[in-house]
């Protein structure tokens, strides 16, 4: 449990005197910790958006079943002790491009989207998060159809 914790802050805070890791697991937790914060902003986490959440891990680096849920455990801890989502979205602003920017966006919308109910608070979070990643307003708009048309809203 201690390795698991400790890996769990050095990948999300890095001491300054460490040398330089493979920036995977810190891209692989920072994106499992914005789909899980849009699953865990219902009040209610519903099996579909869970899916939804290991659904867009699996497709976007290829993990286990076991590796996902590791995952997903990890970034429920990293955002549940995060006081805000900088960290996170500074790592994916660093690596990724736009298009894969663009393509988590709409990969959160679709978790969103999961259950059916699109909440006030959810919205204002995806909003938030396309903010921190400087998403263009019009790609915003766009993946967030897109992610609608596909869960049939």
């Amino acid at each position: 449990m201690l390795k698991t914790l400790k890996d769990l802050f050095d990948a999300v805070a890095p001491r300054r005197d460490a040398p330089a890791r493979d920036d995977a697991h810190t891209l692989q937790l920072a994106c499992a910790a914005l789909l899980v914060e849009v699953m865990r902003s219902d009040p209610e986490i519903s099996p579909a958006e869970r899916a939804a959440v290991l659904a867009t891990l699996r497709a976007q680096f290829a993990l286990a079943d076991d590796e996902l849920e590791r995952l997903v455990e990890l970034a429920e801890r990293a955002v549940a002790g995060a006081s805000d989502l900088f960290g996170f979205t500074s790592a994916i602003n660093e690596a990724w491009e736009m298009e894969q920017k663009i393509a988590i966006v709409e990969a959160m919308w679709r978790v969103a989207y999961a259950d059916g109910v699109l909440g006030a608070h959810e919205q204002h979070l995806l909003w938030r998060i396309a903010d921190l990643l400087h998403v263009p307003h019009g790609a915003y708009v766009h993946a967030k159809r897109r992610a609608r048309e596909a869960a049939g809203a």
